[in-house]
């Protein structure tokens, strides 16, 4: 069956495999553990399309990670202005919470479908202009570095979270499915941050990969806090 498939009811598959509906939803779960299945609440079960990777060895940007894997990622454009920003943004900036910096906030589909929600803010540099440019064909890293804006590093915090409601619509999705959330500071080459991000990634498309090595990713878990 294709990715996107819906398996038949519940009811129907258990008659034909002479099962207990119990162990036919034991079976399901184990197949939806394995990412070969996705079952939606109200809806059914479906064929999962292949899990794709974000991989945290590499400082690229998302869309270059999925382009490197063969995928067709196009970008949406959903709001591009100059906004001051939220306190808690303007903290991980080092910049006044009064001063106007270029909001940018895009949706990634792939093969047509929405898969990432990326809300990035990002304070001009020598005068570039950045709400002035192009962010549909390119990832922003390359859109940066194109204006003389270079990236050095960045630090990246990762958590599971649930789907919120004001997101669900844009992302065409019930609230309260499982998603990632990436919050990304990017510094430049003079250690100042240059770019912060938050993305969305949706728990059912994609899946965390990094690999360990003596001189390689350095990984920290944290026990998070109640909020």
């Amino acid at each position: 069956m294709a990715p996107g498939s819906m398996l038949p009811p519940q009811k129907a598959l258990s008659s034909t495999y002479g099962v207990t509906l119990a162990t036919l939803r034991q079976a399901l779960q184990r197949l939806e553990e394995e990412g070969l299945v996705s079952q939606e609440p109200g809806r059914g079960t479906f064929v999962a399309s292949p899990r794709l990777t974000y991989r945290l060895d590499s400082l690229r940007g998302l869309a270059e990670d999925l382009k490197a894997q063969g995928q067709v990622v196009t970008t949406q454009i959903l709001g591009q202005e100059l906004r001051r920003p939220p306190a808690w943004v303007a903290a991980h900036l080092g910049v006044p919470a009064t001063r106007r910096i270029l909001r940018l906030e895009r949706l990634r589909l792939l093969a047509g479908r929405p898969a990432v929600h990326q809300l990035s803010w990002a304070p001009d540099r020598d005068g570039v202009g950045l709400a002035g440019l192009d962010y549909s064909g390119a990832s922003l890293y390359a859109v940066f570095a194109a204006h003389g804006v270079v990236v050095h590093r960045a630090s990246e915090a990762l958590r599971p979270a649930l789907l919120e409601e004001e997101l669900a619509g844009l992302m065409r999705q019930p609230a309260g499915l499982p998603v990632f959330v990436s919050d990304r500071v990017t510094l430049g080459l003079d250690d100042r941050p240059i770019l912060f991000d938050r993305a969305t990634i949706l728990g059912t498309v994609m899946e965390i990969r990094t690999e360990r090595a003596a001189t390689g990713v350095s990984l920290q878990w944290t026990r998070r806090g109640s909020r």
